[in-house]
Parts: C-alpha cells; sequence; structure tokens
C-alpha cells in the first residue's frame, strides 16, 4: 500500500436503537467515538415486516410527506 493515502481505520462504538451497542472498526469519526444509529435492521420497515415505527428525527419524514403527500397510489 502507498503510504498516507489511507483513512485511519479504527475502533468505534455502535448504538442500536434499541440501546445495544458493539464495537466495529470503521473510519468513521476518531477513535472511541459514537455512532447512534436513528434506523437499523431492528426498527426500519423493510427488515421488520412493516411492523417497525420510523422515528421523526429533525423532521425528516414529515418534510418528505409534505412535499410528496400529492402523489398518492390509486387503487
Amino acid at each position: 500500500m502507498k503510504a498516507d493515502i489511507h483513512p485511519d481505520y479504527h475502533e468505534i462504538t455502535v448504538v442500536m436503537t434499541d440501546g445495544t451497542e458493539y464495537k466495529t472498526r470503521s473510519t468513521y469519526g476518531k477513535p472511541g467515538d459514537v455512532l447512534r444509529l436513528d434506523i437499523d435492521s431492528k426498527s426500519h420497515p423493510a427488515w421488520t415486516g412493516g411492523t417497525g415505527r420510523l422515528l421523526d428525527r429533525a423532521g425528516q419524514v414529515s418534510k418528505f410527506n409534505k412535499k410528496f403527500g400529492g402523489f398518492g397510489l390509486k387503487r
């Protein structure tokens, strides 16, 4: 490998939506940083079969619904 062209690869802590956490290696942030997930495999409808609820942090879901609310599916 060439010297000084690769990002720093270090250990961080990932916190899932239910509060569980695990350590992994990543290029995210600095060594020891914490990455808190808003959506993960335990809460996203794609993995839960549509039973999970999306948390609307920073109003992203409501912004999306406001912008695209008129595009309803015809039944």
